[in-house]
């Protein structure tokens, strides 16, 4: 079973679900819900909307240049089944799972660490308002 990616949004599009629209170049786009496709028939800019994953990475919500995200490529040769394979690979990706997941944590504590200091200045400020 393969879950693709939603054009539009980059969440999972799960087999079954969603719209794919087929364009006269066979280009295919694949969507997870109406929602995508009618942003996308309107002609929107998914880096625009705050809810999609390309305005997230644009606007530096999220990591983009990681090692970790090169493991969720997508890959067109099968490989010949080994239980051996399986079971590292298993492995792997949990200890990739692992390492992304402690990597977005130091990232969103870097991110909200001038946020913090943002909020005291602010609460300063209002504190001098008051006593006047």
């Amino acid at each position: 079973m393969r879950i693709e990616t939603c054009y539009f949004c980059s969440r999972p599009a799960y087999p079954s679900k969603g719209i794919t629209f087929v364009r006269n170049d066979a280009k295919l786009f694949r969507f997870c819900r109406s929602k995508c496709h009618k942003n996308f028939k309107m002609k929107r800019n998914p880096r625009k909307l705050k809810w999609t994953k390309a305005f997230r990475k644009a606007a530096g919500k999220e990591m983009t240049v990681d090692s970790t995200l090169v493991f969720g490529a997508r890959r067109n040769v099968p490989v010949k089944y080994d239980r051996d394979l399986v079971q590292k690979t298993l492995k792997a990706m949990e200890r990739i799972g692992e390492i992304r997941r402690r990597r977005e944590r130091v990232f969103y504590k870097q991110r909200m660490a001038g946020r913090r200091a943002q909020e005291l200045r602010e609460a300063r400020k209002l504190f001098c308002w008051i006593d006047q």
